[in-house]
């Protein structure tokens, strides 16, 4: 594909996407619309400088950009590594030791039975999505920047939002692939030809734009009481995660302790996840026709045996202690019809696909993940008595007697032990766990038979450096 035609592609892929569930956009999106009724194919061969026009009337609009960002949190729903259908929930649930798969996608056995090469459909479905989201956001920071059409309260927030999504995928994007490039233009010439970033600088960027969002944010009005718009808190949150993975402990505390007062945990385990829980910081809202409720339920909840696609490992199910009431009201069963064989799944999402009310969305951030995350700073730091008191109340939610752990490795294992069962098959938490407190080869070299130490990072996908070379080397083992 011609550098023209890629950038354009993506042009025409975002206006269209402008136009997708919001009908009420109609008049102010009439100009796109004209646009693209007149020949996608004589559109796609314009050179960038002849969409000043579309980029203006786009951006002179708040209600059209307030679209542009919708449809992208749509399609991280949706689609890529976010998704509850095809993203980390799912895929890195069976890539670790969390989910078993019986399904049939080559590429999804790749990744169960750590085999996956680079022509894997899956991992490149991932790169490109969200780099078409990055795209998108950049889009939208370019675009409110040179328009006099929005309010300085209008853009701050635009802009805002947009630079948390870069950051956030772009952290997504360099868990799972290590070194990758750090897109912050939409010029083609220079993303056809980008080169990856080393993961230290990776993880400054993220930092910087999270960063500078916090302060575009600063004072801004929820566009929604639903949580399902990224504000302050939510940049906070993935502040917070980004400290504690990379090490800056004391960052990674105060920024935790800033959410936790404000989104105090739910007593009942089973208020956790509905769309209306205390706890929830950001999360993703269900589709208006089908499903309205979560992707995940749709792929976890297994209907009927046989029949099933995932479910929960014996080696998870067997490590709950006794009495944990997460055992109890987040995992369900189901046998087949001679009762001979029964297969456990995650049930932290119950309301099913044949639901008329939306009643749950799908989570990202919550407070409880916070509070572990302040844990573990905290006893990283020395502070003992701090991450028991966090650790105590993780545990004592789940019916749990406090921890025993008392010395200061004891309790850091305890952490990381409580971050499995309160946050299984939630976003790959758990496979991110393991690759950054280097315990996959330890545990996942006895609980998978093909694992290789080279298996911490997936390989870029083959026709992504077959198109741009610049992404060599390979990761290695691929």
């Amino acid at each position: 594909m011609k550098h023209s035609e890629y950038i354009n592609t993506l042009d025409v892929a975002l206006l269209r996407s402008l136009l997708k569930p919001y009908p009420t956009l109609k008049k102010s999106c009439l100009l796109i619309s004209a646009i693209l009724v007149m020949g996608c194919a004589d559109f796609v061969e314009v050179q960038p400088p002849k969409n000043t026009l579309v980029s203006e009337t786009v951006f002179n609009d708040a209600a059209t950009v307030e679209s542009a960002l919708a449809n992208l949190y749509y399609d991280m729903r949706e689609q890529g590594m976010v998704s509850g259908a095809f993203g980390l929930t799912t895929a890195m649930g069976i890539y670790s030791d969390e989910l078993d798969y019986y399904g049939f996608s080559a590429d999804y056995v790749q990744l169960f039975q750590h085999n996956v090469l680079p022509g894997n459909g899956a991992v490149l479905e991932w790169w490109r999505q969200a780099y078409h989201l990055i795209y998108g956001a950049n889009d939208i920071i370019k675009g409110v920047d040179g328009t006099d059409g929005l309010t300085t309260v209008e853009k701050n927030s635009f802009k805002g939002q947009a630079l948390f999504i870069r950051a956030y995928l772009h952290s997504l994007l360099v868990s799972v692939f290590g070194d990758v490039p750090y897109v912050e233009t939409t010029d083609y010439l220079k993303t056809n030809t980008v080169v990856r970033t080393d993961v230290d600088e990776v993880n400054d960027l993220i930092i910087a734009d999270l960063e500078a969002a916090l302060v575009l944010l600063e004072g801004t009005a929820p566009v929604s009481d639903e949580r399902i718009y990224p504000d302050q808190n939510v940049v906070k949150a993935l502040l917070a995660r980004m400290h504690l993975y990379i090490g800056y402990w004391e960052e990674a505390a105060a920024m935790a302790t800033e959410l936790i007062d404000d989104f105090p945990l739910e007593s009942d385990l089973n208020q956790v996840f509905l769309k209306g829980s205390q706890e929830t910081i950001w999360q993703l809202k269900a589709d208006n026709e089908s499903p309205k409720n979560t992707r995940e339920a749709e792929q976890l909840i297994i209907q009927s045996v046989p029949g099933q696609t995932y479910a929960l490992t014996n080696d998870l199910l067997n490590a709950f202690e006794a009495d944990d009431l997460r055992r109890d009201q987040w995992v369900n069963g189901i046998s087949d019809m001679d009762n001979t064989v029964t297969y456990y799944y995650a049930h932290k999402y119950k309301a099913g696909i044949n639901e008329n009310e939306a009643l749950e969305y799908s989570i990202l951030f919550r407070s409880a993940e916070q509070m572990l995350i302040r844990a573990e700073a905290r006893i990283r730091l020395g502070d003992i008595v701090g991450a028991q008191s966090d650790l105590n109340a993780i545990r004592n939610r789940a019916g749990l007697a406090n921890t025993m752990a008392s010395t200061q490795n004891e309790i850091l294992d305890a952490i990381i032990n409580e971050r499995r069962f309160e946050l299984f098959t939630e976003q790959g938490h758990r496979w991110f766990d393991l690759k950054r407190l280097g315990k996959a080869d330890e545990i996942l070299g006895q609980f998978k038979p093909n694992w290789k130490a080279t298996d911490v990072r997936l390989p870029i996908p083959e026709s992504e450096l077959d198109t741009n070379p610049n992404l060599l080397p390979q990761n290695p083992g691929y």
